[in-house]
């Protein structure tokens, strides 16, 4: 069911499926990457502060992020530079074709983000205490190694966020194999060629409008390039 027109969850929606991607939050109020705040409040720069005088827009954007998440209507995944992000359907699939095509997905990940990706491709979702526990990666000590290992996951789309659940003091995000949650954008489905095209084009026109995104891509390319090489 769409959402009621003109509400906070339909115009984020809109602002998503209209530029393809787009950061939850600035990157120090710069006008590039774009972001979902600098689509809703262009004219207002964003304090990060959550004391007394915080801007009140900050805390309901965070708490939209879960719900846009929550949803299948658009893919989030903390992609740029592991900043929380979103995609619109068409972009994602386009995007996670063009890395297909350059080599397995899969192909040159460490031991540690294979041993991740299993363990959700075997049970999705999982939140961020579950994942660790069952990957033994619990503690500070494994930090590094479990921050290092889903990055390589982000960075190939491999993963998705899916919401979030209390899990303890603070609620952890809720993670999923992309392969499960979004079956019908994984490459090697029952799509007709002229939809591939579009998909294409409409990723090419997204990335165009966007050198960072671009780069960031290219980053990811280049390194399922060398995993042929290897």
């Amino acid at each position: 069911m769409r959402p009621a027109p003109g509400s906070p969850y339909a115009r984020a929606l809109a602002a998503i499926e209209r530029r393809g991607i787009l950061l939850v939050y600035p990157l120090a109020n710069r006008a590039e990457p774009r972001s979902l705040w600098s689509e809703l409040h262009p004219r207002s720069p964003m304090r990060w502060s959550w004391d007394a005088g915080a801007d009140g827009r900050v805390a309901r954007l965070w708490h939209l992020r879960e719900e846009l998440a929550r949803s299948e209507d658009v893919v989030y995944a903390k992609w740029f530079r592991g900043r929380a992000t979103f995609f619109a359907r068409p972009v994602f699939r386009g995007m996670l074709a063009s890395l297909a095509r350059e080599a397995d997905l899969r192909a040159g990940l460490s031991r540690g983000a294979a041993a991740l990706l299993e363990l959700l491709e075997d049970n999705s979702p999982q939140s961020t205490k579950e994942l660790r526990a069952n990957a033994e990666l619990q503690g500070r000590a494994n930090e590094a190694a479990y921050t290092r290992a889903l990055k390589e996951l982000w960075s190939r789309l491999l993963v998705v966020g899916v919401g979030e659940v209390e899990d303890g003091a603070f609620p952890s995000l809720n993670m999923s194999a992309t392969r499960l949650r979004f079956e019908d954008l994984w490459p090697g489905g029952a799509q007709a060629a002229s939809d591939r095209e579009a998909d294409s084009a409409r990723l090419e026109a997204t990335l165009g409008e966007a050198p960072l995104f671009a780069r960031e891509l290219g980053k990811t390319l280049a390194t399922l390039r060398a995993s042929k090489i290897d």
